[in-house]
């Protein structure tokens, strides 16, 4: 396969940014269904749990040029370098539009096999055959302010449109039109709690991984590493829409980092609550997630028990303290490759954060960029986030790629965007799903460490996919 960018531009286009502000009464469900219709959809959010995230959510299709590198390529950050130099932003400061909004630019997806053209991995065997970069520009997107509850339209007016930038705005107006009379399927419940593993199938059995805990464990005695994310692959056939599953998951497993990407020959439906990396006015952070607890609905005094012994179990657990410490000191390791000195910090020191079905343990580190910095330079210093690999991370993913039967692909990889004015917004693509010739794929995984239990450990990957594939179940009835 080749590289594809399409259209070829003939030169540098500066980019006119223009905007609508709107009060509407819209179901964001309702315009994600509208969006899905149109061609190459990509919705970032659209559910409450963003407001304590970047704040936005963002509907997107009909992109003007798709960037795509395929495994077995060469040069993947160079090529990706000119495409992200492509288009240029103008003054933006005129148009009052609130902080950290995406004002168009690249959104879409990297594979966690990308890491292979940074560190020295071999090869693995991969049967998704799925690029390990796949970008989308996007010219005019609707944002969603979910702290002011207002719409933002937003349109780019490039040297040889087609369109006047008005003519956009109207196209995004309608589109919100057209989602007020939108009924949105209402997606039907399902039992989280009681998921039938015995009918989904795995890239290992149950032996397989607790010989490989064993190998891991050695690792460590031997000093190799101090830690390892060993994950497992799940997969059952998928009948349904693939929207309908990014509907099921906004509605019952609401997650600050979903997202919906429609490439033609698969989709993506995720629903991470992991930040990678956010760049906001040239300050970068990273906000790593390592520690994991089961959480109920709360429709009884015996759930709600059961939550707070769980949240107490991971507040205090040393174990799931000193994870987090490792994979801390790995990531402010790898920021620090990319900013002034003295800026990097623990700008959030650990602390619980409460999702639909999991408890997790998180903390935030931040720094300043240094000026010559670009997205590839931070692309390559961090690239894939250490919460997914272990520590040292060079070492922790050459023996992941020696123990996981297949290679990761999209999940553990990264989903957002890269605006034109230099912000960004990328995921960890945990609790995600790939659709591809009607089979859903779902992996999750944990950190193994010295003092770990295998069948902790192994009871951790199926509490993790029990919200993914319960949802899968429910819409594929």
């Amino acid at each position: 396969m080749t590289t594809a960018i399409l259209p070829i531009a003939r030169k540098t286009p500066l980019c006119q940014l223009h905007c609508r502000k709107l009060s509407a009464d819209t179901d964001l469900s309702s315009l994600s269904e509208v969006i899905s219709n149109l061609p190459r959809a990509t919705i970032l959010g659209a559910n409450p749990s963003k407001a304590r995230a970047d704040g936005f959510s963002y509907w997107m299709a009909q992109p003007i040029e798709v960037f795509e590198f395929y495994s077995g390529q060469k040069a993947p950050f160079e090529k990706l370098q000119t495409a992200l130099t492509k288009y240029r932003l103008a003054d933006k400061a005129a148009m009052n539009l609130p902080k950290g909004i995406l004002t168009g630019g690249w959104v879409g997806c990297f594979s966690y096999d990308l890491g292979r053209y940074i560190e020295p991995i071999p090869q693995a065997a991969d049967d998704s055959r799925l690029p390990l970069i796949r970008l989308c520009f996007y010219e005019r997107l609707i944002a969603y302010d979910h702290r002011s509850r207002t719409f933002w339209l937003i349109a780019l007016e490039l040297d040889d449109d087609t369109e006047t930038p008005q003519q956009k705005l109207s196209f995004l107006t309608n589109l919100l039109d057209k989602a007020m009379a939108t009924q949105s399927p209402t997606p039907p419940p399902a039992d989280i709690e009681n998921i039938d593993f015995v009918q989904i199938r795995s890239n290992m059995t149950k032996d397989y991984y607790f010989r490989v805990f064993d190998k891991i464990k050695r690792h460590i005695y031997d000093g190799d590493v101090y830690q390892i994310n060993f994950s497992q692959r799940f997969d059952c056939e998928y009948h349904a829409r693939p929207i309908d599953l990014f509907h099921w998951q906004n509605r019952y497993n609401p997650s600050p980092y979903s997202a919906y990407i429609d490439a033609g020959t698969f989709q993506i439906v995720s629903a991470s609550p992991e930040m990678f990396i956010t760049v906001n006015n040239r300050i970068i952070s990273t906000k790593p997630i390592k520690g994991t607890r089961k959480r109920l609905e709360e429709t009884s005094a015996a759930a709600k028990q059961i939550n707070a012994e769980n949240l107490q179990q991971l507040l205090n657990s040393e174990k799931e303290k000193a994870e987090l410490n490792m994979i801390i000191d790995l990531e402010r390791n790898d920021i620090a490759r990319t900013c002034k000195p003295g800026t990097r910090k623990v700008t959030q020191p650990r602390t619980i954060e409460a999702c639909p079905t999991v408890f997790h343990a998180v903390a935030t580190v931040a720094g300043e960029l240094r000026d010559n910095a670009n997205f590839c330079d931070i692309l390559k210093a961090m690239f894939p986030g250490g919460s997914i690999t272990g520590a040292p991370k060079i070492r922790a993913m050459q023996i992941i790629n020696e123990t996981e039967p297949t290679a990761r692909g999209i999940y553990t990889g990264s989903i957002g965007y890269i605006g034109l004015d230099g912000n960004v917004c990328l995921n960890i693509a945990i609790r995600t799903i790939i659709i591809k010739n009607e089979t859903a794929y779902a992996q999750t995984g944990g950190g193994i460490v010295a003092d770990s239990d295998p069948q902790a450990e192994w009871n951790e990957t199926l509490v993790k996919a029990r919200a993914l594939l319960a949802g899968i179940a429910a819409v594929n009835r």
